[in-house]
């Protein structure tokens, strides 16, 4: 059974189960039933094409009957006669507003004969109520076209968003997102440049888009100058910390750390900075500072895998194994793809002497160490080509 029929019969109501509004005369009540009955007959055999005129002629004898009307119009939708589904399924849901499904199905059949206006009603008003995960993509993605169509992406980005929650690894969606966020990025990017040129956040934005391109040192320069308009910037400091700690210059990496205690002095509780002030202290050798630090952050932030893994490879090497091994634990319940917690949890389960969960540790080690040299690879190749492209237009005559 196609993926087409499913859905069609997910939407069909049950006939019968809704009487017919009204008072119809003896004979035409009993014509009506039979007529459904041989509809019913003919859905069950999958016979769409001899349930339709069947159903024509119960909606004839009783215009009113919704669920007569409401299958008729899923059938001629799915046949394909959109403009012949809109009327049937605009009296069935004029008649019970509460048939979600089927005011999905006339917003994707509005849509389909050009009335975009009436499509976009009926769709917000479906997709709220929508649990059936395929029909609730499908009207997803119509409002997702709908809003784009008239310039809202926040409104699409929000329906993709809703959409991915409940289907995370769905490839069309997340391609969606993507390009949504993106336009989103560039229309805001556009705004500012255009209200504040010269302001701080403008300064703060264009570094975080140098950065993600890969001008690190122009970058810097950004978050330098938005830190001179405002010396309390919520993030700059951190943002320029984080920057000149993978600087590969010695004297660019040593400014990091007061970045990030100036980011604390304004947020106490900013656990990304307390995690950096531990890797700092840790790789001087000060393990004391470094416990202190990691474990504020693992306070801050007890789900962050980063922190768990950095406080569990502290504890082992002040020899605290057995809470190291918890900490690792977590981290990899947290985050299953997490590689430093899967090899160092390996580790420990071999000194104990529990070779099954050491090996399988290792095997879950090298399956996501796999995936995660595909990706550097493909971030990789993505940087290059975005600087050889910025090299290039460089090069252009002006």
């Amino acid at each position: 059974m196609t993926c087409r029929v499913v859905l069609c019969a997910l939407l069909l109501l049950p006939l019968a189960a809704i009487p017919a509004a009204g008072q119809t005369a003896p004979l035409k009540k009993q014509q009506a039933s039979q007529h459904a009955r041989a509809a019913q007959q003919y859905l069950q055999q999958q016979r769409p094409d001899l349930a339709i005129p069947e159903l024509q002629k119960v909606v004839a004898l009783e215009p009113q009957n919704v669920d007569a009307r409401g299958n008729l119009g899923v059938l001629l939708f799915f046949r394909g006669d959109y403009a012949g589904a809109v009327p049937e399924l605009r009296v069935a849901v004029k008649q019970k507003p509460d048939l979600w499904k089927l005011q999905g199905l006339l917003g994707l059949a509005e849509a389909h004969t050009g009335d975009a206006q009436a499509s976009r009603t009926d769709l917000e008003a479906a997709f709220p109520h929508l649990t059936e995960q395929k029909f609730k993509t499908e009207v997803g993605n119509a409002l997702v076209d709908s809003y784009t169509s008239t310039g809202e992406t926040e409104k699409a980005a929000t329906i993709t968003s809703d959409l991915l929650a409940d289907n995370p690894t769905d490839t069309a969606l997340l391609y969606s997102s993507y390009r949504l966020y993106s336009d989103l990025t560039d229309k805001a990017l556009l705004t500012m440049a255009l209200t504040d040129p010269d302001g701080a956040l403008m300064h703060e934005m264009m570094a975080r888009e140098l950065a993600r391109h890969g001008d690190e040192a122009q970058a810097i320069v950004n978050l330098r100058e938005a830190l001179k308009i405002n010396p309390h910037l919520p993030g700059a400091h951190f943002d320029l910390g984080e920057l000149l700690y993978n600087s590969s210059n010695d004297t660019l990496k040593a400014q990091a750390e007061p970045e990030f205690q100036a980011a604390l002095a304004d947020n106490p509780a900013d656990e990304k900075a307390h995690l950096m002030l531990g890797e700092i202290a840790a790789k001087r050798g000060d393990t004391k500072t470094a416990f202190s630090e990691y474990s504020r952050a693992v306070e801050l932030q007890p789900n962050d895998p980063d922190a768990l893994v950095e406080l569990g490879k502290i504890l082992m090497t002040m020899n605290e194994n057995d809470k190291a091994q918890q900490i690792f634990e977590q981290a990899v319940k947290v985050d299953p793809s997490n590689t430093v917690a899967r090899y160092r949890l390996s580790m420990l389960y071999r000194r104990q002497g529990k070779t099954a969960e050491a090996e399988q540790q290792m095997t879950e080690y090298k399956k996501y160490k796999d995936m995660s040299s595909k990706l550097e690879k493909i971030f990789h190749d993505m940087r290059v080509g975005s600087l050889q492209k910025n090299a290039d237009d460089a090069d252009q005559p002006r």
